[in-house]
């Protein structure tokens, strides 16, 4: 049986490049607004372009981060990618202006420190021992990004020893920045596996596999 993937449309995001990537990914893919299809789903992605705070307010419009909180409260795999992986932490300040966040992950997205904005292009990244998220994928692969804003600073530690911590991935423009974070049921890419060739799609097929 083919895991059933939920794309979040909720206004912003490349949704039929998402989409089929994700089908040769091996999944069956649903484009759907309707926060009852997207909690049904194995998997949910939502996907993300543009400014931090239009993001939240499109994702809030169709009940969007009710529901990516209530399938990460029952354990249920969600992936975010570019901004749609930003909008899972606790803030955004685009040009000053400080807009809240779904709450996942505490920290703040803000503008790179880097003397070229917005990094766009291809780049590397330092992948933590254990990634289930790039599993078979070898330290020299590039992943293609665009963005202007990212988290460059960590800020979730594990409360426990008996709870793993999350496994974050990071590159560098100008500065380190978060690249991609595996949370339990959530992960994320900064990046658009979507548009990165075959390493992008090794990073969805590992994704589909774990649903």
């Amino acid at each position: 049986m083919q895991p059933r993937v939920a794309i979040l449309d909720y206004g912003s995001g490349n949704l039929r490049s998402a989409q089929r990537a994700v089908e040769r990914a091996g999944a069956g893919v649903e484009v759907t607004a309707d926060p009852h299809a997207a909690m049904e789903a194995d998997g949910l992605l939502v996907p993300g372009v543009g400014a931090f705070a239009s993001c939240m307010e499109g994702l809030r419009s169709v009940h969007g981060d009710r529901v990516i909180g209530k399938r990460l409260a029952g354990g249920r795999p969600v992936l975010g990618i570019c901004v749609g992986m930003q909008v899972l932490f606790d803030r955004g300040v685009e040009h000053g202006v400080a807009a809240d966040g779904c709450g996942e992950w505490p920290g703040t997205v803000e503008r790179l420190q880097a003397p070229v904005v917005p990094h766009m292009g291809w780049n590397t990244l330092d992948v933590p021992e254990g990634s289930r998220l790039f599993a078979g994928i070898g330290p020299e692969e590039r992943f293609y990004f665009v963005h202007s804003y990212g988290v460059l600073r960590w800020e979730l530690e594990a409360d426990s020893p008996h709870i793993a911590a999350p496994r974050v991935t990071w590159s560098t423009h100008g500065a380190p920045f978060v690249a991609a974070v595996e949370n339990g049921p959530l992960w994320a890419t900064q990046f658009h596996p979507e548009k990165s060739g075959d390493a992008g799609a090794k990073v969805l097929a590992n994704w589909v596999a774990s649903l």
